[in-house]
């Protein structure tokens, strides 16, 4: 298994021998169930915080997951290792021509387990109705604003009246709860964080707020020029009264906050804030990621990745499943204490970008 650069990790402890535990278990106790599980690394949009404007080189085909390495990995993920969530990602997952008949299979093999699905709901408005019969549970739609002329300049294209119409299809579907992700970016759409949590609150979706991490293509992402989860509050709190979900966590990313309108008991809904960057939640981090290609990464900030597919072509016998199992127990088990960012004893220095951008890692 490849080592974690020395950069990336000298403040980390080395991994001690993984004794025979059942589970993705870490060597700090935390135990993965949630899977997300990269579909391509594909994308129609060319968001800054994300891709570059051009000259990405796409997976080839061959490269990627198929559908039924995708059934099996998620079935060994269930059945062996304790998986009790799946979220499937991209890139834009919608771009897989398969993407209906993979949802319907793992439904058929895992009846009662949740499937959700991050989209940027371009073309979401063809697929909502059929996704929903094949058995996905929820979606997950990033739209950043309500207004065209910011979405185009966050996005590089002209797609916010598709992603709009989308999200009304999902709903009408009852892909619910919708969530609703949104980054903000200083200058281009931070004056709009009041009024996409108005539109949200008026429909029933639950926005989240996701601080920009950096994992854009371009390594552009500077602490000075994000926009933290503190500064999302406040501007929330011009318009809004926040007060602390009473309900557990639970190891979600997000931070639940009850929303009203100031000086009223009358509850509008929750909003989340996922701030990755200054409060952070690796302690509590339970999720474990697969990209399109079949790596394992511990972590979304992880420089090592651990591969699974070339074991999964070695064959399809009980013996090849447990040398996959092994493998990715072993992955889990390496995973760093935390990312190096804004953690006590871990600071910034310790923290080194991973070289690929979000889209080819999957959220």
């Amino acid at each position: 298994m490849p080592a974690v650069p020395a950069a990336a990790s000298a403040s980390l402890p080395a991994a001690a021998p993984r004794p025979a535990l059942s589970g993705l278990v870490d060597q700090f106790g935390r135990v993965a169930s949630d899977m997300r599980l990269s579909l391509t690394d594909k994308c129609n949009l060319r968001c800054h915080y994300c891709m570059p404007e051009d000259g990405l080189e796409w997976l080839k085909k061959s490269k990627l997951l198929t559908a039924a390495e995708i059934v099996r990995l998620v079935g060994l993920g269930v059945e062996r290792l304790g998986v009790r969530e799946l979220r499937l990602t991209g890139g834009e997952p919608l771009v897989r021509a398969d993407l209906v008949d993979i949802i319907a299979a793992l439904r058929r093999n895992h009846p009662s387990l949740p499937i959700s699905l991050t989209t940027n709901g371009v073309g979401l408005a063809g697929k909502a109705q059929a996704l929903a019969e094949a058995g996905l549970t929820r979606l997950n739609v990033s739209m950043d604003t309500l207004h065209h002329d910011a979405f185009l300049q966050l996005t590089r294209r002209p797609f916010l009246d598709q992603v709009l119409a989308g999200i009304e299809a999902a709903d009408a579907a009852g892909l619910r709860p919708l969530k609703v992700n949104a980054v903000l970016m200083r200058g281009v759409n931070d004056g709009h964080a009041a009024g996409l949590l108005g539109w949200c609150l008026d429909r029933g979706y639950e926005l989240r707020f996701i601080e920009q991490m950096p994992l854009d293509a371009d390594h552009g992402w500077t602490r000075d020029g994000m926009i933290t989860a503190a500064e999302i509050r406040g501007l929330l709190g011009g318009t809004f009264e926040l007060a602390p979900d009473p309900r557990s966590r639970e190891g979600a990313p997000a931070e639940r906050f009850e929303v009203r309108h100031p000086g009223s008991p009358a509850l509008l809904g929750t909003v989340g804030i996922i701030a990755s960057v200054t409060e952070p939640f690796c302690a509590d981090c339970r999720r474990t990621r697969i990209t399109a290609e079949g790596k394992v990464m511990s972590c979304l900030f992880s420089r090592t990745e651990v591969d699974l597919l070339a074991l999964l072509r070695a064959g399809t016998s009980p013996d090849d499943d447990d040398a996959v199992a092994a493998r990715w127990q072993d992955a889990m088990w390496a995973k760093p204490k935390a990312h190096g960012m804004g953690h006590p004893g871990l600071g910034d220095a310790d923290f080194v970008q991973p070289d690929r951008s979000m889209s080819a890692i999957g959220g």
